[in-house]
Formats: structure tokens, sequence, C-alpha cells
């Protein structure tokens, strides 16, 4: 994927430019990264999904990866941005979502994912083999990941039968974040020595030449640190520039490769811009989005509560935390709270498990419901105003109609917004 690729090769040259990757399901969310993607003339958009999120058993949101393709590619298409902009990626892809099989069930089940990953086009790859399966160690050791990577890279290779500057580019690395946060209630991290950065990359470097994959090597564009950022249910630690000195210097020895970091979500803007500076040139993003997403919508299901008479209304907060009570699979892991401290974890926490809940066929209908309220009985600007002030300032613009899909685009691109001033600091 040489877009990608051309964006790290004038970071290693010397710029401070960087890419933001958006990871996540959430048609509005995606809706709202390509209209701001057009508002800010960025040349690519990237979009990724995780291994738990599509995979060839649906994931949780049910799709394979051709079907998030088409899914990615249709919003695309209603909002008029061009396809060839949107470059897809996969993320932690490995046997993540197999862990409960033995190894070898799991990494068979990772090969056939990865494989129709890049078949369906996907053309940014995080093999993330970190996780030990049921027959595995705990922790796996490294030389065990860094095979397994090789292994799932190799399956990809296979599958790509395109040319050669439309192959996939990858990124490895061990020392992932939780996906969606720390459960935990977090005080401060072990940043990733710079000698085990450099580890991570010659040990991967020796097994894919193992494997006959030094063609595929030159296309790894990435490794996965830990620069000292996370997030648990109300804290965020922040990027700390002065502990990072030595770990930023050692990877600008390596020619084609930066860092990636995972969880910057709820980074301020001057963290993320000190991120890409040095060289965490790629910045994931996913609760961070999809939690300002559901800051509009209960903005939108308060102004209903201003405007519709009590029995029309969607009561969209309602319906969803009562959702939420009724299937707690996706939360319970993680929220431990009771009564009403609970309630609050399930709306409020940084992680934002609730992103989880919103294909629920009755909050879909509820979120339906509520937008047409709100265009038969559009809010005033004072209700704006009050309630989504990001949005109203957009609205005051022209940049936004009192459109309640744009009011919802509006607050989240201010999100993104940091992300892409970060990534493109001369814009």
């Amino acid at each position: 994927m040489q877009t990608i690729r051309d964006v790290v090769a004038r970071h290693k040259a010397g710029e401070a430019i960087g890419i933001t990757s958006v990871c996540s399901a959430h048609p509005l969310v995606i809706e709202a990264t390509l209209r701001h993607a057009d508002r800010r003339a960025t040349p690519i958009v990237l979009i990724e999904a995780t291994s738990n999120q599509v995979n060839q058993d649906g994931g949780y949101t049910g799709m394979v990866p051709s079907e998030f393709r088409d899914f990615v590619h249709g919003i695309a298409e209603r909002a008029g941005f061009a396809a060839d902009r949107i470059v897809l990626g996969g993320d932690h892809l490995g046997p993540n979502a197999w862990t409960r099989l033995p190894a070898a069930e799991a990494m068979a089940k990772a090969e056939v994912m990865v494989a129709d990953y890049v078949g369906a086009g996907f053309r940014k790859i995080h093999l993330d083999c970190s996780m030990s399966c049921a027959d595995d160690p705990v922790p796996l050791p490294e030389r065990t990941i860094a095979d397994r990577a090789a292994t799932l890279c190799a399956a990809a290779e296979r599958a790509h039968d395109g040319s050669p500057d439309d192959a996939p580019v990858y990124v490895i690395g061990t020392e992932v974040p939780v996906p969606g946060g720390a459960a935990e209630d977090l005080h401060e991290l072990a940043l990733t020595t710079p000698e085990d950065a450099l580890a991570t990359v010659a040990l991967h470097r020796r097994l894919f030449a193992d494997k006959g994959l030094a063609a595929a090597w030159e296309r790894v564009i990435a490794t996965v640190v830990q620069p000292g950022v996370e997030f648990d249910h109300e804290k965020v630690l922040d990027y700390r520039p002065d502990k990072a000195v030595a770990l930023s210097r050692a990877i600008e020895g390596d020619e084609r490769i930066v860092y990636e970091a995972h969880s910057t979500d709820y980074q301020t803007a001057p963290a993320l811009a000190a991120l890409v500076r040095d060289h965490f040139a790629i910045l994931k993003v996913g609760p961070g989005v999809t939690f300002a997403l559901r800051e509009a919508l209960w903005a939108l299901d308060a102004i209903e509560a201003e405007l519709i008479d009590a029995a029309e209304r969607a009561n969209l907060r309602a319906v969803t935390l009562g959702r939420m009570q009724a299937e707690p699979a996706n939360w319970q892991r993680y929220y431990h709270a009771a009564g009403d401290d609970l309630e609050r974890q399930l709306q409020y926490s940084l992680s934002d498990r609730i992103r989880y809940y919103w294909p629920d066929a009755e909050i879909v209908a509820a979120q339906e419901r509520l937008f047409a309220n709100l265009r038969a009985t559009p809010p005033s600007l004072p209700l704006v105003s009050q309630y989504l002030p990001i949005a109203y300032a957009a609205v005051r613009d022209g940049r936004a109609t009192l459109d309640p899909i744009d009011l919802i685009v509006a607050h989240v691109g201010a999100t993104l917004d940091a992300y892409h001033g970060a990534c493109h600091p001369h814009d």
C-alpha cells in the first residue's frame, strides 16, 4: 500500500507527519470520519476493524471482512467520498477471538481470517499474536509471538494476488495495550525499553527471513510499543515526552519503521502532536470517537425531552441502559460497581463498552425514532447551544445543519480535529 508507505517515508525523512487510524464499526463514526477528511482535505483515511469486530465467523458486528469493506464503501458512496481515498486496516489480527482453543486450532482460524482480510482489500495488517491460547504458557514467550506473526504474514502474502504497489503493509509488536482501555485502576505505566523495542524488531526480521518473507519485511512500517499512554474508567495517563526520550530516539536508526501508538484516546491535542513528533507516527483511536458519539446521542436525548411530548419520545438513553442491563456479557468483565455507580459506569466509562450495543435492534429503533422526532420538530439554536455547543458553533459557521446526523458529525469531528492537527501540523 504505497500511500501509507509514502507517509511513513516522509516521516522518516524528518517531517513531523503522521497517520490517524480510526478503529470503529459504527456507521455514524465512519461517516463523521469521511466528512471530516473532506472538510480538512485529508488525502487518505485509514479505517480499521479489529479481529473481534470482524472475522470469518462474523465477530460482534456480524460482518466478515468483505462485508465490512462493502459497509464502509457504502457509507462513502452516500457521503460522496471517493473510495480510493480509503485505506482499510485489520487491527489485532491473530488468535485473539479463539484463545479458548488450543494454539494450533486458534492459529489455523487466524490464518483464514488474515487471508480473508487481505482478499477483501484490507491493506494495513497488524499481526498480533501476543495472547496465550488454551494450551499455551502465560505469558507467551517472545519468540513464539514473533514466529506466529511470521506465520500469519505468510498467509497474508499468499492471499494477495494484486500488483506489488498494492501489497499489504504490516505492523508488528508485542507490547499491545488491552483493546478498549484498561479494566483496572491505573496509576503509572512502564514504558517499553529501547532495548526491548529494537530486540522485537530484530527478532521479527530474523523469523520473517527464516520463512522466506524478506520481501514482506520490506513492507513492515511500524512496531507497537508502550509510550506511557492509557486510560481506565475515569482517568487518562497522558503522554510524557521527557520519559520517552530514549524510546523515541531508538527507532531513528531504522530507515523504514516508525512506532504505532495504541490507546491514544483522550490524549490532549499537544500530547498527540508530541507523540507524532517523537516517532509514534501512527495514532490509534477507537473508544475516543465512540465516546464522543455517545455524548452527542445523550445530548439529543436531552433535547428531545425538552421538545417532544412524553408519550412520543424515543427515550434512547433509557432504552440503551435497559438493553445493557438485560444483556451484560459485553461489560460485566470490566465494570464491577453496583447501583447508581454501575449506571454511571455503563454510560460514562472512558472504556466505552456501550459501543458494543449500538447495533442492538431495540436501540437502533429508538435512535431512528429520536432522529425522526428531531427532524419533525427541529431544535432551536439556543437548545443546540445548551447541549451541543461544538455542533452549535458548526451550525453558526455554516458547516452543519440542525439535522441530528449533522449535529453528531460536528461533535465527533472535534475529536478528529485534534488527531488531524497532530498528524498534519502545517495544515
